[in-house]
C-alpha cells in the first residue's frame, strides 16, 4: 500500500519537501505565515492519502461506509485549501473566511446518511442528490474571492498577476476537470495544488526583494530603479504622507504605528490600476507612479485614495505633479508633488489646532 502510495504521489511528494525546506531557509516570511504555509503542506498532504485510499482501497461494494466518508472528505478539501490560503497569504484576513468551508464539510457529512449531495449506487456510480453541485459551487466562489482578493491586495504588476493567474488556473482545473476527466482527475488534483502552491511561493519569494516587508507595497529600491525604466512614460506621481504617525507611535505604541502604515498602505493598493506602481519610500511617506495616465485619471487615483483612507480612522496629506507635455523630470515632479503634500500637511496639523503632531 505504502510502495504504491509513494509511485502514484512521488512527484507531488518532492514538491511538498521541497516547499517544506524552502519555507526552512527563508528569511522573508513573518513566522506566523510560515506556520500557517506548513499548515497547507500538511493538509494537501493528507488529502492525497485519503484521495488515494478511496481510489485505490475504498472503490468497492463492502467498503461502501468508507467510501463515503472519503467522499466528504474529498468535497470538503477544496474549499478549506482555498480558504487557508487566503488566510494565509492576506494580512488581516480573520478566521471567518473558514465559515462557508465548514459548513459545506458540515453539509457533506450529513449526505453520508443522507445522500444530499452525493451518494454510491449499487453498480458502485457515484449518485448526486439535489446539493450535488454545492461542492463545485462553494469551490468556485472561493476561487473568486481569492483571486479578487490577491489582486485588490497587489500592486496591479505583471509579475505579481502571474503567479495569481497560475493559482486561479489550477484551482479552476480542480473545478472543471472532473466533468471531463472523471474521477481520474482526482489523482492528479493532490500534485496540481502542490505544485500551484510551490511555484506561487517560487514568485512571491522573487516579488519580495522589491517589497516593503510591512506593508506589501513596492520598496525604495523599486522605486529608484523604476523610476529609470522608460522614464519617458511617467506622466504623474503621487507623494503620500500619514499624518501624526509620530502621536501615534507615542501614544500606543509602535504596533499601532505599524498597523496604521499598514492600513494606509491597503489603501493605495486598492485604489491602484494598470499602470500605476505604488511603494513605501521609507517611514510614513509614500509614492505612486503613473505611467500613460491622463491628468483625469491621475485626479481619479487620488479622490479614490482620499475615500478609502476616509474611511479609516487616519489621515494623510497628497501631493501630486502632473507631467504634461513630457517636459519635467521626475527629480523635478518629485519635488513639485512633495512641496504640495507638505503644504497640505501643514494645512490639516494647523486646523487640527495641534503642531506638536506634524511628525
Amino acid at each position: 500500500m505504502i510502495k504504491s502510495y509513494i509511485l502514484q504521489n512521488w512527484t507531488m511528494l518532492l514538491i511538498l519537501a521541497a516547499f517544506a525546506i524552502a519555507l526552512r531557509i527563508s528569511v522573508f516570511l513573518d513566522r506566523k505565515t510560515t506556520r500557517r504555509m506548513y499548515v497547507l503542506i500538511v493538509v494537501v498532504f493528507l488529502l492525497s492519502v485519503s484521495v488515494f485510499v478511496e481510489f485505490n482501497f475504498a472503490d468497492s461494494a463492502d467498503r461502501k461506509p468508507l467510501h463515503l466518508v472519503l467522499m466528504a472528505i474529498r468535497y470538503s478539501a477544496t474549499p478549506f485549501i482555498i480558504a487557508q490560503i487566503a488566510y494565509t497569504l492576506v494580512k488581516k484576513q480573520r478566521w471567518y473566511v473558514f465559515i462557508p468551508a465548514i459548513l459545506l464539510g458540515v453539509i457533506n457529512f450529513a449526505s453520508i446518511p443522507t445522500g444530499i449531495v452525493f451518494g454510491i449506487g449499487e453498480d458502485n456510480e457515484l449518485i448526486r442528490g439535489t446539493l450535488g453541485y454545492l461542492p463545485f459551487i462553494v469551490s468556485g466562489g472561493y476561487c473568486l474571492f481569492l483571486i479578487c482578493l490577491l489582486l485588490m491586495r497587489s500592486n496591479k504588476r505583471l509579475m505579481e498577476i502571474i503567479p495569481i493567474v497560475f493559482l486561479g488556473l489550477a484551482f479552476v482545473s480542480g473545478l472543471v476537470f472532473p466533468f471531463i476527466y472523471g474521477k481520474d482527475y482526482s489523482a492528479i488534483f493532490c500534485s496540481t495544488i502542490a505544485v500551484a502552491l510551490f511555484v506561487y511561493y517560487v514568485f512571491s519569494i522573487l516579488e519580495q526583494t522589491k517589497k516593503d516587508t510591512l506593508t506589501g507595497l513596492l520598496n525604495r529600491q523599486a522605486f529608484k530603479s523604476d523610476i529609470y525604466k522608460n522614464p519617458e512614460e511617467i506622466s504623474a506621481l503621487l507623494s503620500i504622507d500619514m499624518n501624526g504617525l509620530k502621536a501615534i507611535n507615542d501614544a500606543q505604541g509602535h504596533v499601532a504605528g505599524d498597523e496604521a502604515l499598514t492600513t494606509l498602505a491597503l489603501c493605495i493598493m486598492r485604489s491602484l490600476r494598470s499602470r500605476e506602481s505604488g511603494y513605501r519610500l521609507g517611514g510614513d511617506e509614500f509614492a505612486v507612479l503613473c505611467r500613460r495616465a491622463s491628468q483625469d485619471e491621475l485626479m481619479a487615483l487620488k479622490k479614490r485614495i482620499e475615500g478609502f483612507v476616509a474611511d479609516t480612522e487616519y489621515s494623510c496629506a497628497i501631493g501630486y505633479s502632473y507631467n504634461d507635455g513630457g517636459v519635467k523630470t521626475v527629480k523635478e515632479m518629485l519635488k513639485e508633488a512633495d512641496d504640495m503634500m507638505y503644504s497640505d500637511k501643514a494645512r490639516y496639523y494647523e486646523e487640527s489646532g495641534n503642531d506638536r503632531r506634524r511628525r
